[in-house]
């Protein structure tokens, strides 16, 4: 959908729908006030008779007269005046889109804009307004025939200015959520596809898609021969069990100085994760399509750093592999030899992200990197920690730590940080091999990142766990695109 800014009194535009802002208690709004006033009180007396509450996220659609410039009316519930927050905004802004997408009407105007939310800048108001708009306008369709919803007809939504910020202000803050949105929406379409169309060999063919597309990038991809010449026993032994040939797919965005180091983001890879041979349940199998999300949000961040043709070095990595039983898989108690030298004892094959991610961890040291984050759905006991609100944070260096938690609280894309003290190491200890691959029940999303730290010590390095944010389960199962908008936030920061 096109964002653009109009300006003009609210009670003379012309449009197939206004959406304007109503609140449950206090005044009303200035411009829905001036908009009634003209319009002989007809929202006034709507809320007197309890047809709209103001509560945040409550729509209702009023049909204006044939002879109205104005079609319709969307009046959309933000709470109580002045005590509108940062979730009462995001809120209403999907509720608005949510209930006029089915609508036969290509174009509307929102006044959203002049709605105060708690310590949130008009930059902010039309980000958010931009990207929940799109997020609620995302439908999945790739496989579907008969059943394939309708395409929506929203393709133009105009923002109407008011005090504060300006015209150009608006268009730039749209054009820069529109490309976050697009990236999100990337990451989202991977995750969401199957796993027998999603292989590792379909994501390598996406990265070269997207190098071909932007003149920034510069895609490279490893096929396992190049793989088992730099030593990557650790990610080659997951690829075992699998007829799909593992890749290690790395996207270049070159927007900085050649002297300037990049950053660097890896995401976990695993197009389906069966557990190997020790093999996962049977119910809810099929959600770990969803195990490459991690490499999928790095997609989606390349998008939009190259979309934006951003002045910054960004290196995005996707260790990419299936993890499934075979005759030849990794088995309880074999012995990998991982690209930075350690051995590791495989004490169970349902640990396997960790086996490619830190064998790609090594390879990010080529980069010179200012810092590398990895991404990846790593542990269930991440999701028993903090539920699917929050991503889990850990990393070897603070203020990078710091950069990252005020990026995802912008973004409202949140992460928690959790310790990442020697304390824990000791659960790693093997009688056979430099480290387990797991460290218990105990602290299971802390030793994971223990065990990702012995192959980061070069660098500064933050982990994201984010197992309880990437997808939704029951009616409403499908990837959510976290932490598309927390990495694009970091980004953006360091530009």
């Amino acid at each position: 959908m096109q964002f653009v800014s109009i300006s003009g009194q609210i009670d003379q535009l012309s449009t197939p729908c206004l959406i304007l802002p109503v609140y449950s208690e206090g005044e009303q709004d200035t411009l829905t006030e001036a908009f009634d006033q003209a319009n002989d009180g007809q929202i006034a007396n709507i809320l007197e008779r309890g047809d709209a509450n103001g509560k945040a996220g409550n729509t209702l659609l009023i049909q204006m007269p044939a002879s109205h410039k104005t079609e319709r009316v969307l009046l959309v519930g933000f709470g109580e005046r002045g005590k509108t927050s940062e979730q009462d905004f995001n809120k209403a802004a999907s509720a608005s889109i949510n209930a006029l997408k089915s609508l036969p009407i290509k174009s509307v105007c929102s006044a959203l804009l002049n709605v105060e939310v708690i310590n949130k800048a008009p930059q902010w108001k039309v980000r958010q307004s931009v990207i929940k708009s799109q997020e609620a306008l995302y439908q999945y369709n790739q496989t579907l025939t008969s059943s394939a919803p309708e395409a929506y007809q929203l393709e133009r939504c105009e923002i109407l200015v008011v005090a504060g910020i300006s015209s150009d202000e608006i268009e730039q803050a749209a054009n820069t959520a529109a490309s976050i949105a697009n990236g999100i929406e990337v990451a989202k379409k991977l995750a969401d596809l199957p796993g027998n169309i999603c292989t590792p060999s379909y994501l390598a063919d996406s990265a070269i898609a997207l190098g071909k597309q932007y003149d920034s990038l510069k895609v490279t991809v490893l096929d396992e021969a190049e793989m088992e010449e730099l030593g990557m026993g650790s990610l080659l032994s997951v690829s075992r069990g699998s007829r799909q040939p593992a890749k290690l797919i790395s996207m270049e965005h070159c927007g900085g100085p050649a002297s300037q180091k990049p950053v660097v983001i890896i995401g976990k890879g695993l197009t389906f994760d069966a557990g190997g041979i020790s093999i996962k349940p049977s119910s809810g199998m099929d959600e770990m399509k969803y195990d490459m999300c991690g490499g999928a949000s790095v997609f989606g961040v390349m998008q939009m750093c190259a979309e934006l043709n951003l002045p910054i070095n960004v290196v995005g990595i996707v260790p990419s592999s299936e993890n499934l039983p075979d005759g030849d898989a990794n088995k309880p108690g074999d012995i990998v030899t991982s690209m930075a030298g350690l051995t590791i004892e495989i004490l169970n094959t349902d640990a396997e992200g960790r086996l490619i991610l830190c064998d790609a961890l090594t390879y990010a040291a080529k980069f010179e990197p200012e810092v590398v984050i990895d991404i990846a759905t790593l542990t269930g006991a991440c999701v028993v920690a903090l539920g699917k609100h929050a991503t889990g944070l850990l990393a070897n260096n603070d203020e990078l730590a710091d950069e990252l938690l005020a990026a995802g609280k912008n973004a409202g894309d949140k992460a928690w940080q959790l310790p990442l003290w020697e304390e824990y190491q000791p659960q790693l200890k093997s009688n056979f091999a430099d480290l387990a691959n797991i460290g218990g029940p105990a602290g299971g999303t802390i030793t994971a990142a223990c065990f990702l730290s012995r192959f980061t010590e070069d660098y500064k390095w933050a982990h994201l766990d984010i197992a309880g944010t990437a997808w939704k389960s029951g009616s409403d199962k499908g990837a959510t695109g976290r932490p598309v908008h927390m990495l694009s936030q970091f980004i953006l920061d360091r530009c």
